[in-house]
């Protein structure tokens, strides 16, 4: 995930502030996509998970359920992505990886939604929903 975070330096060196939207739809919209940060209209139900190298992370709410039980890691590889993505010129592609939550994970989550201690920030390249 090193590359991932190394990539999104160069690319706001490059651009400036971004920021990334996972949507439902088709084609591209299973991988997440790099935008120049309030450049990209939300939507509705779009909701912030958190942040990735500094910039923003959105998906849409319906979406989200997908990733409730797990831990979202945005990866990158070589190749082409969206037409519409920011890495794309640079010859790759951010994609999305996901894991279950361990039931430690699971049980230190309900404690600090108990305890009101979660919050939708989180550090370094893993965004949780």
């Amino acid at each position: 995930m090193d590359a991932a975070l190394e990539l999104i330096d160069r690319l706001r060196n490059k651009h400036g502030p971004l920021m990334f939207h996972q949507s439902g739809g088709c084609s591209y919209g299973s991988a997440p996509m790099c935008h120049l940060d309030h450049e990209f209209p939300l939507g509705e139900n779009d909701v912030c998970l958190g942040e990735i190298g500094g910039c923003p992370v959105y998906m849409e709410a319906d979406r989200l359920e997908t990733y409730r039980e797990g831990q979202l890691t945005v990866d990158v590889a070589a190749g082409q992505g969206s037409a519409f993505s920011m890495e794309t010129p640079e010859g790759f592609r951010f994609l999305p990886r996901s894991r279950e939550f361990t039931d430690a994970e699971r049980a230190a989550l309900e404690i600090a939604d108990q305890s009101g201690g979660a919050t939708a920030r989180h550090e370094g390249d893993q965004v949780n929903g």
